[in-house]
This record gives C-alpha cells, sequence and structure tokens, in this order.
C-alpha cells in the first residue's frame, strides 16, 4: 500500500477550501472579507458541533449505552449532562442546534437565521458563570445573520445561509482524518490566509506566514522539551502561538498559551482558533485590549517563551502619558518608544516579561536596527545589558501588506557571555505566487545558524557587545556580515593587455588615417 504523503494532503484540503470559499464569494453579493466571516464561523460551528458530540459519545460507550449517537438524540435527555460537558468543553450545544441537524434542515427552515442567531447566544450563554465564561463569550460576533449584506430579505439571506451551511456540511475531511491531520485547524489557516489576501494592505494583522510562525517558535523553544507557558502580546489570530503545538506538543506547554489582541475581529478570530486546533478553554487566555496601556497579564508573566510580529511603527500615547516613564516595563530604558512609533514599547514589554530562563523571538521594523534618538538609548540598554543574543535579516515580501524586509531580534536573560549573532538571510527564500516564502530548507538554515552561532562567510558572524558599542548601538545585520561580492571577478593583467592591444590598433588607425588625409591633400593642392 502506497504511504501517504501528509504534505500532499494539506494541499488538497487547501485547494478544497480555497475552492468552497472562492464558490461562495462569487455566488453571493457580499464582500470578500464579509463573508470570511461567515466561513470561518460556519467551519467553527461545525467543529465544536463535532468535537462535544464525539465526546457525548465517548461517555455512554464508556458507561455501556449502545448505539450512543449524541446527534439524535433528545434535548431533554441530553440536558442532564449539560453541566458535565460545560465542565470538560466549556460550553454546550443542544442535540438540536448542532451544526449537522441545522444544516440538514436549513432548506426547510423559513426562519434559518434567526435559529442560527438564536443557536449561537444558546452556546455563549451556557458558559455564563462558569471558568469558560470569558473564553466562549462573543466567540460568534462576528457572524452576523441579519446582516443586510446576506440579502435585502429574510428569503434572501437564508438562501445564501443555506448555501454555505450545506457547503461546509459536504466538505469531504473523512481521508484526512483518518491520515491523522489536524484538519480543522489547516482549513482555518487557509481561510485565514485567504482572510488576509482579501484585506488588502491591514492583511497582516490576521496571518503571519506559517513558515515564519514556525521559525519563530522554534526559536524562542531553544531547544527545549518544554516551556512553562507561551506569550504573544500581539496575537492576531494565534498563529505564532499555536505553531508551538508542532514544535513541542501541547501538552509540553504546560500552563497554557496566553496572547492579547487589540482588534475585537482578530480577537474572536484567534479563540475559534484555539478551539479549533483542540486547543481546550482551561490551556489559553485570550484577552482583548491595549498591550501597552492595559495589559491583561500580569498575574501570568515570566514566560519562558515570547513570541510576537506586533504592528510594524504604529503611534502610541509614549511621553504624552507622565505615567508610562515610571511603568517597570518601560523604565528600566530611562526612555519610552517615540509616540509615532511602538516598535520598541511593545519589545521592551515582552523583555519585562520574559522569564530568566526564558527566550523571546519577535519580528521588527527594520528601522528600530538603526534609527537614532530614543529608539538608539533603547538599543544601548538592550545591548550593554547582554539582552541581544541574535538578530536575523529576513527576506522582502514575505509578508502580507508590507514588501519591506523585516527582520527578527531574539531577547535572552540568561546568555553566559557576551557575544551576539548576526544572520543575514536576506537570500533565504523561494518565490511562491507575488510573495516570497521560506521554505523548509530555508528554516532550517536560519535555525541552526541561530543555535550554533558559528562563523559563515557572508552569512552568519558573531561580534561581542563591545564591537557593537563601537558601531553607536546600531544592529543592523549588514553592519556586521560581510556582504559577498556578485560582480565578475576581473584579471587585471589580462584587461591591461587587452587594453594596450585596443591603444595599438588606434595608433596603427590614425596612422594610417593621417596618411590618407595627407594623400588627398596633397591630390587636391
Amino acid at each position: 500500500m502506497a504511504t501517504i504523503n501528509k504534505e500532499d494532503l494539506k494541499r488538497e484540503i487547501g485547494d478544497l477550501i480555497w475552492k468552497m470559499a472562492t464558490n461562495l464569494v462569487h455566488g453571493g453579493k457580499v464582500s470578500s472579507v464579509q463573508f470570511m466571516d461567515y466561513t470561518l464561523g460556519a467551519l467553527f460551528y461545525r467543529f465544536i458541533s463535532e468535537n462535544i458530540t464525539e465526546y457525548c459519545n465517548h461517555l455512554m460507550t464508556e458507561a455501556g449505552v449502545p448505539d450512543a449517537d449524541y446527534l439524535h438524540m433528545s434535548d431533554a435527555m441530553a440536558e442532564n449532562a449539560r453541566n458535565q460537558i460545560v465542565q470538560a468543553k466549556g460550553f454546550f450545544i443542544k442535540p438540536s442546534q448542532l451544526f449537522r441537524n441545522v444544516a440538514d434542515g436549513a432548506k426547510n427552515n423559513d426562519e434559518l437565521n434567526t435559529t442560527l442567531a438564536n443557536n449561537f447566544k444558546a452556546i455563549e450563554e451556557s458558559a455564563i458563570g462558569t471558568a469558560s465564561e470569558d473564553d466562549v463569550r462573543g466567540l460568534f460576533s462576528n457572524f452576523n445573520t441579519n446582516d443586510a449584506g446576506l440579502g435585502s430579505t429574510v428569503e434572501e439571506r437564508n438562501t445564501l445561509l443555506t448555501t454555505l451551511l450545506e457547503s461546509v456540511r459536504d466538505l469531504p475531511f473523512t481521508k484526512y482524518m483518518d491520515s491523522g491531520l489536524d484538519v480543522f485547524g489547516i482549513c482555518y489557516e487557509h481561510l485565514i490566509k485567504m482572510y488576509a489576501l482579501n484585506s488588502g494592505t491591514k492583511g497582516g494583522e490576521f496571518y503571519t506566514p506559517a513558515e515564519v510562525s514556525y521559525l519563530l517558535a522554534q526559536i524562542a523553544a531553544a531547544g527545549r522539551k518544554t516551556v512553562n507557558k507561551v506569550y504573544d502580546p500581539a496575537c492576531g489570530s494565534g498563529s505564532l502561538l499555536l505553531n508551538f503545538n508542532l514544535v513541542l506538543g501541547a501538552k509540553n506547554v504546560r500552563e497554557g498559551f496566553f496572547g492579547q489582541e487589540i482588534n475585537l475581529k482578530t480577537y474572536n478570530l484567534c479563540r475559534m482558533n484555539m478551539f479549533l486546533h483542540n486547543v481546550n478553554y482551561d490551556h489559553f487566555d485570550i484577552q482583548l485590549g491595549d498591550t501597552l496601556l492595559d495589559p491583561k497579564h500580569e498575574m501570568d508573566e515570566p514566560f519562558d517563551a515570547i513570541v510576537s510580529n506586533p504592528p510594524y511603527s504604529v503611534p502610541w500615547a509614549g511621553d504624552s502619558d507622565v505615567t508610562l516613564i515610571n511603568d517597570p516595563r518601560f523604565s528600566p530604558a530611562g526612555v519610552l518608544a517615540p509616540k509615532s512609533k511602538a516598535d520598541f514599547a511593545f519589545t521592551m514589554h515582552m523583555l519585562s516579561w520574559l522569564s530568566t530562563e526564558g527566550t523571546a523571538a519577535i519580528v521588527e521594523f527594520p528601522g528600530i536596527l538603526y534609527r537614532g534618538g530614543a529608539e538608539q538609548k533603547i538599543r544601548k540598554y538592550l545591548v550593554q545589558n547582554n539582552y541581544v543574543d541574535t538578530v536575523i535579516q529576513l527576506p522582502s515580501n514575505l509578508f502580507f501588506g508590507a514588501t519591506i524586509a523585516t527582520c527578527i531580534i531574539v531577547l535572552k536573560k540568561n546568555k553566559s557571555d557576551n557575544r551576539v549573532c548576526f544572520i543575514d538571510a536576506s537570500q533565504e527564500f523561494v518565490h511562491e505566487g507575488n510573495k516570497n516564502k521560506l521554505s523548509p530548507a530555508n528554516q532550517e538554515r536560519i535555525y541552526k545558524a541561530c543555535m550554533a552561532k558559528e562563523e559563515e562567510k557572508h552569512f552568519c558572524h558573531i561580534v561581542t557587545t563591545q564591537d557593537i558599542e563601537a558601531e553607536d548601538y546600531n544592529l543592523s545585520v549588514s553592519t556586521y556580515v560581510e556582504q559577498e561580492d556578485t560582480r565578475e571577478a576581473v584579471n587585471i593583467e589580462e584587461l591591461n593587455a587587452e587594453i594596450a592591444q585596443i591603444v595599438a590598433r588606434q595608433s596603427t588607425l590614425r596612422t594610417q588615417l593621417d596618411a590618407i588625409i595627407k594623400e588627398l591633400e596633397e591630390d587636391a593642392a
């Protein structure tokens, strides 16, 4: 029997979800970005319904119930297990409210939009007063079944909603699940990518390319088998956090996944993403709010691993808020990040909450490596206190909405020496579509260089903090890694001989020309 190639299956799933979603968008009247909300919501609804069904069927089978079938159980009977289900899964769904039952009856339901709205409300309300309340509240707020964008009449809205539910219901997931793939997680990642593609310049808020997320997780794990917890202060849809599932396994992130997100829509996507990747409500804590001004995880720090791709050079309060210079996250540097550029505010926040044994891997806007003023002073603080472990120059055009070449700064508090590693990975990419991408070989080369910290001409160079001080605390990779000269080598001796030949030929031609001119002049006389 031929071996199943999981990468091929992943591509199949991607093609499947792409075709479904684009068909829905092109067949409807709503925008692609708006319809992504509904597609993501429907996929999530199917996932949690199947997840609870599987859990309940297992419970009943273990209890000796023959032919356990939660999907077709009466709501009244299911109510007997409500508390147990909520405690285990974080929410409760009656059998009649399960995705499959609603999708199967959608065509004949003249009040489908109301049915869905009531079901979503009931699911969220089932967590009120329990430990999962904050994790479940508002999960379906992006799925407005009465939005006029779905149609001007209830009939039009229900027609579109029926098409959506049936399309998601008919996704043939069985063979992919049998191969051990995280099918819902893979689908969600593809849809988030589509969301970013269709969101224009704001796409990076929703999605960090998977290969970059994985590289960051690898670097932040720093070769460890376990970490206490993982944190991202600008977590977007959660892709950076969830890559620790791939690098370490969820069980080896002992106390769970922590993140904060300022955008309500993206905050909801992140919590959905956690559930879809089988991270239970008691193993993640995603909060809504402004991390710089209102951090939500002060009681949870420090963190062994921090990964982040914070927004590039966004404005923040800075020195217009007199209390911030006394904030223990920012005060050690003696200066605040400029009001027009919050990059180093995020960096200082992460450093403050990093454990003494931890590693932070942060995607940064390249300007912070060399700009002067307050940012130079913050770099001086980071270097003099030996927190900078590695600086990696990434290729250009990796991220949605940003063609500029970004970089990764790796911070540690437990360095055993004062060496700093600079890696020029600007040429480590393959071209895919209209974007560049880190291939597995590219990722491996960067990661190994980051871990080994060994000299490699034109790629990796090791300096000391004193060397950086001599460069006025400039952290640009190009300052330290010698660029390879790709110009054609020239043999000077051969070139001189060729020039001499040219000069000799010119002299001969000039002599001949002078003779011709003289002859013509004599004839004319």
